[in-house]
């Protein structure tokens, strides 16, 4: 090389990473991440596609269509127990989101035995077979959730599946009182929004996973701080999300500390860990819902995030 040429910039690596949904709050950490330049510093090149109701992640994930995806622990530990290659590497938030929503007189999830509660086709093989264990409900209490919440508005008695950032704040726009219970609190165990990949992709970009792990997670941490960059980049990929939802969302995911709280607080933001994955499994295996032949172990890989401590003082 001549004396005073340049060395020739790496090319940053192209990723591509699949969130479950449209555009909000709940993804603020990788749109943070992505308009504040920190994926650029980490020398990657990333992609944010968004899902829906149409996009099947894990299918695009194992074609090789996405490098990443924002992912579910039930719907990982169900791959493995097909033998499909799928990693969770870190996690946004420490618990699942999932909870339920009740008129203002409920006191708790225990006193909707009996009562009709509206829940998603894809919830009975997830949250509903925890629910009838530890609160005795049973199946003739169910009736289909279509997204729609004027059968909850209309009938005193209903309670329904909600996030904390989602049917609350629609209620709230209709002026309805409303509850909501978080199934964390009882002791429901899945992650929410992880970042899921694959045994290829660890094995041959260990380095890649790495970085993108890491300054996702800084997105995160920089996110509850200052939203308004990744504000702007999730209205621009979602132009119905309004400023008042994204606001209250925000407020929903510091309320309950899903991203710094739990084992966050200690060891970081993103955090997973082997203890708490095998709870999950022993959840699933004792509601019939998965084989407990399913090697478990191979669903998480905790080292791109065990010694980070994002956002730890």
């Amino acid at each position: 090389m001549m004396v005073g040429q340049l060395a020739p910039a790496l090319a940053a690596d192209k990723v591509t990473f699949l969130t479950s949904w449209f555009a909000q709050a709940e993804h603020g950490g990788f749109y943070q991440a992505k308009a504040t330049g920190l994926y650029d510093k980490a020398g990657l090149d990333v992609t944010i596609k968004m899902g829906g109701p149409q996009v099947n992640g894990t299918q695009l994930l194992l074609a090789g269509e996405t490098d990443f995806m924002m992912g579910y622990d039930i719907q990982v530990l169900k791959g493995r127990e097909q033998n499909l290659p799928l990693v969770t590497v870190a996690s946004s938030f420490q618990f699942d989101l999932q909870g339920l929503m009740t008129h203002d007189d409920v006191t708790d999830i225990a006193a909707l035995k009996g009562k009709p509660i509206l829940i998603a086709s894809t919830s009975h093989a997830t949250f509903w077979p925890w629910l009838r264990t530890k609160y005795g409900f049973t199946d003739d209490q169910v009736r289909p959730y279509t997204f729609n919440l004027q059968p909850f508005f209309a009938d005193k008695n209903v309670a329904q599946q909600a996030y904390p950032s989602s049917e609350p704040y629609q209620a709230q726009q209709q002026n309805e009182k409303v509850k909501f219970f978080l199934l964390a609190d009882g002791g429901y165990p899945p992650y929410g929004s992880t970042i899921v990949t694959t045994e290829k992709m660890i094995a041959e970009k260990p380095d890649v996973v790495a970085r993108f792990v890491k300054a996702s997670l800084e997105g995160w941490r920089d996110y509850i701080k200052n939203p308004a960059p990744g504000n702007a980049l999730i209205k621009a990929d979602n132009p119905k999300m309004t400023d008042g939802q994204i606001d209250f969302a925000i407020e929903k995911l510091k309320e309950n500390k899903a991203i710094d709280g739990g084992d966050a607080a200690t060891l970081g933001i993103g955090i997973i860990t082997v203890d708490r994955y095998k709870k999950i499994y022993d959840f699933l295996v004792e509601g019939g819902l998965l084989d407990p032949k399913t090697d478990w172990q191979k669903g998480l890989d905790a080292r791109f995030v065990k010694d980070l401590k994002v956002g730890v003082q």
